[in-house]
């Protein structure tokens, strides 16, 4: 008999499984069996009315450790983000809490790495394209087309907190228009990124 769950846990926006139908164990009772070092839910109670709209839930959620792996590999292995992706199509466009809202999707992490090949081959698939992706690429007017639908994304942050300015560094020759207009609205300081390899 599986039992019930009395709250969700979300850790992951494509999201963990939270009941096993198999062995009838909770999410909070796998939890209890992670590594201290695993990620754990804040506490939460709501202390407003619970909303009128109830998710089915018809299907399973994706697997949070797959989730997360998906993303790790985005930032810097192709053939494993290949891999898992043939092997559960709804990783696409899975996120990962890394603590405190930190949110990051494989298309977010291959972004602030500079993984051109990785973002082309996510998008391919129909991977949410987002400013920061558009920046790294040096998709120049998809970035002012931006901006001035919202002025106030020149401060916008992605995952770990990385800077529109900072995803045009990692954008490398093809991005170089991009950060001198990044730079034309808001001028920065630039500070090196330890990963980009040095001409």
């Amino acid at each position: 008999m599986v039992q019930r769950v009395t709250r969700r846990f979300f850790g992951v926006v494509a999201g963990a499984t939270v009941v096993s139908a198999t062995s009838g164990v909770t999410q909070a009772q796998e939890d209890a069996k992670a590594p201290k070092n695993g990620p754990t839910e804040s506490p939460f109670e709501r202390d407003y009315e619970a909303p009128g709209f109830k998710p089915s839930w018809k299907k399973p959620q994706i697997n949070r450790q797959l989730a997360q792996d998906f993303v790790i590999y985005a930032h810097s292995d192709l053939e494993m983000v290949k891999t898992l992706l043939e092997r559960e199509p709804g990783l696409l466009n899975a996120a990962v809490d890394w603590g405190a809202g930190d949110w990051e999707t494989a298309l977010g992490g291959a972004s602030h790495m500079g993984q051109k090949e990785t973002v082309e081959y996510l998008i391919s698939k129909g991977a949410r394209i987002d400013i920061f992706c558009a920046t790294m690429m040096g998709q120049l007017e998809a970035v002012k087309a931006f901006l001035t639908l919202q002025p106030t994304l020149i401060d916008a942050r992605g995952p770990h907190g990385f800077s529109l300015h900072f995803h045009a560094q990692v954008g490398g020759d093809a991005a170089l228009a991009t950060l001198d207009y990044l730079q034309s609205i808001k001028q920065i300081e630039l500070k090196p990124v330890p990963f980009i390899k040095k001409k």
